[in-house]
């Protein structure tokens, strides 16, 4: 790996390692640990702990990795679909002069650095992206001609981020009380631990099969995403709003 300047070519390196290594997931929803929005909470929940997490913590302990390596960058709110403002983070990250969308927090989404200020479609190994300006200032991405999220221009804080934080981990109508999640990319594809079900995606479909026992779901989260657990998360019943 290029070391010693931030460089686009580190940047892009780094968010596909990221992506393949560390997994988006929701398992502190479910097994009732608490979510800080720390840098050095979030950075020992995925180096020393090695776990994952959504958006607000991906991306969050990403940002400050780059400041670290001397990247500017700047959080940014968006909201997926008809979703509230804050209903998820993504970063805005300069290199030369250009700003670049990072995002290691979303899932299924951009594998390398995409340009926000490009109107014209950006091939992705995630997709064909495209960035559209809407009301505001605000910007529209699109993968594939799909909306994936609408996103502010303006800086904001991690402490901004805390009440949905709390809103997604905790209200009913969010979808992290309502499943149970565990992701990452994979050299032909992604692997996926959705409830018990493992599903493997690539060049050649889709297999997917339940595993029926404690022990096997136990034994997916420790060899496909490194993840140790003492027990197997399920979903529980979200707390009041």
């Amino acid at each position: 790996m290029e070391r010693g300047s931030p460089t686009l070519a580190l940047l892009s390196e780094l968010q596909e390692r990221h992506l393949h290594v560390v997994p988006f997931e929701n398992l502190s929803v479910h097994l009732g640990e608490e979510i800080v929005l720390e840098p050095v909470a979030l950075v020992d929940k995925i180096i020393e702990r090695r776990r994952g997490g959504f958006c607000y913590e991906l991306n969050g302990a990403f940002a400050a990795l780059l400041t670290a390596l001397g990247y500017s960058v700047e959080l940014l709110a968006a909201r997926v679909k008809d979703g509230p403002l804050f209903d998820h983070l993504a970063l805005r990250v300069d290199v030369d002069g250009e700003p670049w969308l990072v995002d290691v927090g979303f899932g299924r989404f951009t594998h390398r650095p995409i340009r926000l200020d490009v109107r014209t479609p950006q091939a992705d190994p995630g997709g064909t992206f495209t960035v559209s300006e809407r009301d505001h200032g605000d910007l529209a991405i699109d993968r594939d001609g799909e909306p994936e999220y609408t996103v502010e221009t303006r800086p904001r804080v991690l402490d901004d981020f805390g009440p949905t934080c709390w809103y997604q981990r905790t209200s009913p109508r969010s979808h992290f009380t309502r499943s149970l999640v565990c992701t990452r990319l994979t050299g032909t594809g992604r692997i996926t631990l959705s409830g018990r079900e493992l599903i493997r995606t690539g060049a050649g479909g889709r297999d997917q099969r339940v595993l029926e026992t404690d022990a096997e779901v136990l034994a997916a989260y420790h060899e496909h995403f490194g993840i140790v657990l003492d027990s197997v998360p399920t979903v529980r019943a979200p707390l009041s709003p």
